[in-house]
């Protein structure tokens, strides 16, 4: 039997998270999150068998927007909240479900973000492998990961400490200096800067065990450098970061990443999951260098109407966008962005 719900209690839940192939972004407390933080409509697929046990499981947020379109996604902002089941069949009445939410709310495209085991099955029309999750195995020790990361990676680690830097961690208290840091940042990318009720809702809702906490990198009070980590199941998350680049010179990034690393060490996980990249991109060369290593990803899409890639970054409609959006004053981009950002999937 598949349920449609909107949120799971948190028995349900934890059966959910006991399934094969779980990771913190299964989490139902991500679908609040989406609500509350982007206005997405959650829908919470449920699998039970006869007696009620959980079989299966896979979260959904509708995406819409007058500008975009609409879409039903697995799930915005992360990366691997795919299917969740314990045997073939049980995935394929998941996606039957999904597929049916998605015909009812005429969306444009269901996607659903997988990474690990795949579903393979005639209903989907796409899929996109073209980037991969970077994944460092960390040690039981800061020392050993010292050594690990190797002569050149610790010397640009060190250039910052010449710059009297220090990181800050805690939640709501840093939301300011972290957003102020993140949305100066996205401005420069030329992206839409997400709605700061999104952390807000993530600090609030993953507080209890104090899975979410902000970092903040400063010198002489002024910050240079932000994180947003998450901690659970034994692997820590960067799902957010940025730095300012007037400040490249000071290495506060690196410096940044290598006390995120000691923090995930000093809060017992073994996996750093430095999140997606395209093969031999900036970002792929930068996570690399500290030792991490390739997981393939796989995102797969059941296209309904209208073109796959019309939002993606590198279609050229978007890339005129991206440039124009460089050049707005950032107090314009933290109006209107969020407005933006909330309909692209």
């Amino acid at each position: 039997m598949i349920r449609t719900l909107n949120q799971l209690d948190d028995d349900t839940a934890a059966q959910v998270l006991a399934l094969p192939g779980a990771c913190g972004e299964h989490d139902p407390r991500w679908l609040r999150v989406l609500e509350e933080g982007l206005g997405h409509r959650p829908y919470a697929l449920l699998a039970e068998s006869d007696l009620g046990a959980v079989r299966g499981y896979l979260p959904l947020a509708l995406v819409q927007s007058a500008l975009f379109g609409r879409f039903l996604v697995s799930l915005p902002y992360l990366n691997q909240a795919g299917i969740l089941a314990d045997s073939v069949s049980t995935a394929i009445q998941l996606l039957d479900k999904a597929v049916e939410l998605a015909e009812r709310h005429n969306v444009q495209y269901l996607e659903l973000r997988h990474a690990g085991n795949v579903l393979e099955h005639d209903t989907f029309t796409h899929r996109r492998d073209d980037k991969v999750l970077m994944i460092l195995d960390l040690p039981p020790e800061d020392e050993a990961l010292d050594r690990a990361i190797g002569a050149k990676v610790r010397n640009q680690v060190r250039k910052g400490d010449k710059f009297d830097l220090q990181i800050h961690f805690g939640g709501r208290e840093l939301l300011d200096r972290f957003y102020e840091v993140f949305s100066v940042n996205m401005r420069d990318l030329g992206t839409p800067v997400y709605p700061r009720k999104l952390f807000a809702s993530i600090l609030e809702n993953f507080r209890g065990r104090g899975e979410a906490e902000l970092a903040v990198v400063t010198q002489h009070d002024r910050p240079l450098a932000v994180a947003l980590l998450m901690h659970q199941g034994g692997q820590t998350q960067v799902p957010s970061a940025s730095s300012l680049r007037s400040f490249s010179h000071t290495n506060a990034n690196m410096w940044m990443y290598r006390r995120l690393l000691s923090r995930a060490i000093e809060r017992g996980s073994i996996r750093f999951d430095f999140g997606r990249s395209s093969p031999d991109s900036g970002t792929h060369r930068f996570k690399k260098q500290w030792g991490a290593l390739e997981h393939p990803t796989t995102w797969q899409y059941v296209l309904r109407r209208g073109e796959l890639g019309a939002v993606r970054p590198d279609s050229p409609k978007m890339q005129r966008r991206i440039n124009a959006w460089r050049k707005l004053p950032v107090w314009v981009t933290r109006l209107v962005g969020p407005a933006i950002v909330r309909g692209i999937p």
